[in-house]
């Protein structure tokens, strides 16, 4: 299976349980891939990075967002957060690139 239809496999899996795909992280060797396919995720960022995976979004109990980044693999490997409402827009992304930084060490170790 290509990494797109894996990706549009995960993607439809969350959005069954109220996730929105907000951003997509590819490795040089995976944007190629996904650029031909960039009207099929409409309202998500494509974003260079050193790992394949997909960040998705939604609301949370108690006035909070949760966030999700799930690897685009047929193995499920995901790193999940919530926010509080009155976290600002730096300490969120601080928060996501180390997420991200988790996940990059994850796929380095296997």
């Amino acid at each position: 299976m290509s990494r797109i239809e894996t990706a549009q496999q995960i993607i439809a899996a969350y959005e069954r349980h109220g996730w929105k795909l907000r951003r997509i992280l590819l490795r040089p060797s995976s944007r190629e891939e996904f650029k031909s396919s960039a009207d099929a995720f409409p309202e998500a960022a494509l974003i260079d990075a050193e790992i394949d995976a997909l960040w998705f979004a939604r609301p949370s109990h108690d006035q909070r967002e949760a966030w999700e980044l799930r690897l685009i693999s047929e193995t499920a490997y995901a790193l999940f957060e919530a926010f509080e409402a009155d976290e600002s827009d730096e300490e969120r992304e601080d928060v996501r690139r180390e997420m991200e930084n988790r996940m990059r060490e994850h796929t380095v170790g296997n």
